[in-house]
């Protein structure tokens, strides 16, 4: 039997974050053999890392870019199940370079099956980072924006450092517009609009007519309680319907820049500002863990189980 040092424990735990018992006895195992032991730390690892699968990862990053001609632009959304584990060295590392893949991706493309290093891919390294830091990762969702028009720009904006990422495309008639600073500032205030203001859709033709259908019978119903009489029903259901659009449509929200004027009206004002034509495209705003059930402990419970009651 090969002799493990005190040396070669340490260098184990540096590189797989592994506890010393684990790393001593990996390293038996392996008779010596530094990237053996590796190995069989992470296949341990791993082979826990599967009783997590079930856990909810909501916490993590949302990362950005657009291109420097602004003509394409991705983000990426990576989980993890805690805010601390989120600033670990290894995670923040794994974050950056998959936002790297991201830029070479096409649309569509699953970033998990992406060439991470050379014979291993993004989800194969995602699994061996869940062995060490303990927590399960997910690489959740991707999206690249690419200009539709000959003229225009993508841009981005991150909130709450990386709790709320927004890829915003608009269309311009010409290079000098997308480049007036008027322009620039539009898109960099309305981007922060769309981050703060949680809109579904661009403008209204955008919203679903089923969705819309649903709507109105809600306010019916409401009527209805309210006891109001129907020949005034159409008239109030159209003003209620005008305040949900400027609920849910990009175009039609008040600006949280400007009071008293609505994102189109600003729209307008930068256009004739920059002698041009200005058109919000499409959008993509995610905000960080949205949509994943995330499981409330029951404190008390915890405890008994931990003083084995």
């Amino acid at each position: 039997m090969a002799q493990v040092t005190a040396q070669q424990v340490k260098e184990l735990r540096e590189r797989t974050q592994a506890g010393m018992t684990d790393c001593k006895n990996a390293l038996v195992e392996a008779e010596g053999d530094m990237d053996k032991a590796v190995e069989i730390i992470l296949k341990k690892g791993l082979a826990k890392s599967a009783k997590r699968a079930s856990a909810a990862a909501t916490e993590g990053d949302i990362r950005t870019f657009v291109s420097p001609d602004g003509r394409w632009g991705v983000m990426v959304e990576i989980n993890i199940q805690t805010d601390f584990a989120s600033r670990n060295e290894k995670f923040v590392e794994f974050v950056n370079n998959v936002l790297e893949i991201a830029k070479k991706a096409k649309v569509g493309d699953d970033l998990n099956q992406a060439e991470y290093v050379a014979g291993k891919t993004v989800m194969q390294v995602r699994d061996e980072l869940i062995a060490q830091i303990g927590e399960k990762i997910e690489v959740r969702r991707f999206v690249r924006l690419e200009l539709q028009s000959p003229a225009g720009r993508i841009h981005t904006y991150r909130h709450m450092n990386g709790k709320v990422g927004v890829l915003l495309e608009t269309a311009t008639d010409s290079d000098r517009t997308s480049g007036h600073e008027a322009f620039m500032k539009f898109i960099d205030d309305t981007s922060m609009q769309a981050a703060a203001m949680s809109p579904l859709y661009v403008h209204r033709g955008e919203v679903p007519e089923a969705d819309l259908a649903k709507q109105k019978e809600i306010y019916e119903a409401q009527l209805r309680e309210e006891n109001k009489p129907e020949k005034a029903w159409p008239k109030i259901i159209e003003g209620k319907v005008n305040k949900w659009y400027t609920e849910i449509c990009l175009v039609d929200q008040d600006s949280v820049i400007e009071n008293g004027k609505s994102v189109d009206q600003i729209r307008a004002e930068a256009a004739k500002t920059s002698e041009g034509e200005i058109k919000l495209v499409r959008f993509a705003r995610w905000q960080l863990g949205e949509g994943i059930q995330k499981r409330v402990d029951d404190f008390a419970e915890e405890a008994r189980k931990m003083a084995g009651g």
